[in-house]
């Protein structure tokens, strides 16, 4: 299998405040590219993409090609069940709503130490692999957000997980909050093949700091920016597939132009990548990938991502200088649409989901604070 992964998870959008519009013939198009190459692993969601993304699985993907042509990833989330029963609906519901007839590779969803308990009492992993023997599973593994600790707990107690899926980048390879490395190396300690998460971490990694492009550019002039995070994670031994969001054709271009002949990151290049990432750590405010898990439960409607986002470009202006920037103006558009920072009632419901752990309720209170001015 190459090693690039296409994640339904960013699509690109006929309404760019509406996850849920996808841009379907955009994304058939993406899809012929992908194929074309050689290309064949999809990873989608049952909340991805406002809950569209299974659908839009089987619009442009599966009623296209032949099921044996590609291979489909889909995942089970506590978030979407409370019993038993429900499990099985929403397994049910999935096979029906991407219409694959079988996963390929299907996954428990976001396991970390507020999740598992509610897995265990729910006995999903042992349902994966009971899908499995029933033919409706082909590989059962789980993605992972929390310590090296619990991901060792995790694989002594269930040997017969596949595969483990990791959030790894440059960025976050020593990060105190993600454990990369040490997630990585959990894995290869139990012999689990690894595929990449968050590569280009919601896209951080492919809109650098000037300095922290200089040191690319400098190297490689003719090699995008995000290129050497998508490079990072396929240079690890034992990692399968590296999973990219792509949102348009010029970025399904892009990565297709490097991964189609992949050339593992040299010792230089990699020291490269975590200087840039020193440089990166030190300006950026909020390091969130913009999943949107937060969102799809907040009583408010507040764009946490989108707000996030602008915060960030924000802190690395010269403010004092400049006392007002663009984001001002995007921020009131945003308020239109969707609940302000101060909206925020503090429930919780983002925080309890955030793969990131992001203190986001104290975060939401500066941007409040930043914008209200």
């Amino acid at each position: 299998m190459k090693k690039l992964g296409f994640g339904l998870m960013r699509m690109p959008l006929l309404d760019k405040n509406n996850a849920a519009d996808v841009d379907i013939e955009q994304v058939k198009k993406m899809i012929d590219m992908f194929m074309e190459k050689g290309f064949t692993y999809f990873d989608t969601a049952l909340m991805y993409n406002g809950g569209e993304s299974e659908a839009v699985a089987k619009k442009a993907l599966v009623e296209r090609y032949p099921r044996e042509s590609f291979t489909l990833a889909t995942k089970l989330h506590a978030g979407f069940f409370n019993s038993v029963e429900e499990r099985d609906k929403i397994f049910e519901g999935q096979l029906e709503k991407t219409g694959a007839g079988y996963f390929d590779y299907y996954l428990v969803h976001g396991v970390e130490a507020d999740m598992y308990p509610k897995y265990e009492k729910l006995d999903c992993f042992d349902f994966v692999l009971e899908q499995k023997k029933k033919g409706l599973v082909k590989h059962a593994g789980f993605s992972f957000h929390d310590t090296p600790e619990l991901l060792d707990e995790i694989l002594t107690k269930y040997p017969e997980m596949e595969f483990v899926q990791l959030q790894i980048n440059y960025l976050d390879w020593e990060s105190p909050w993600i454990h990369a490395r040490e997630c990585y190396e959990t894995a290869l300690k139990h012999n689990k093949p690894i595929i990449v998460m968050e590569p280009v971490k919601g896209g951080t990694l492919a809109n650098v700091p000037e300095d922290a492009e200089r040191l690319f550019k400098e190297h490689s002039p003719e090699m995008s920016v995000s290129s050497w995070a998508l490079r990072f994670a396929a240079s690890l031994p034992g990692v399968m597939v590296v999973l990219s969001g792509m949102s348009n054709i010029e970025q399904m271009r892009d990565n297709l132009s490097f991964m189609d002949d992949l050339k593992p990151l040299s010792d230089e290049e990699k020291a490269i990548c975590f200087k840039a990432a020193e440089i990166i750590n030190s300006q950026i405010a909020v390091p969130c990938t913009g999943c949107s898990y937060c969102t799809e439960g907040c009583p408010e409607h507040i764009a946490i991502p989108q707000y996030f986002s602008l915060y960030n470009e924000d802190m690395r202006e010269r403010l004092d200088e400049k006392g007002w920037t663009v984001n001002f103006t995007n921020y009131d558009i945003l308020n239109g649409k969707f609940g302000k920072a101060s909206d925020c009632v503090a429930c919780g419901q983002c925080e309890s989901v955030c793969p990131q752990h992001l203190s986001i309720i104290d975060n939401l209170k500066k941007i409040s604070e930043h914008y209200g001015k």
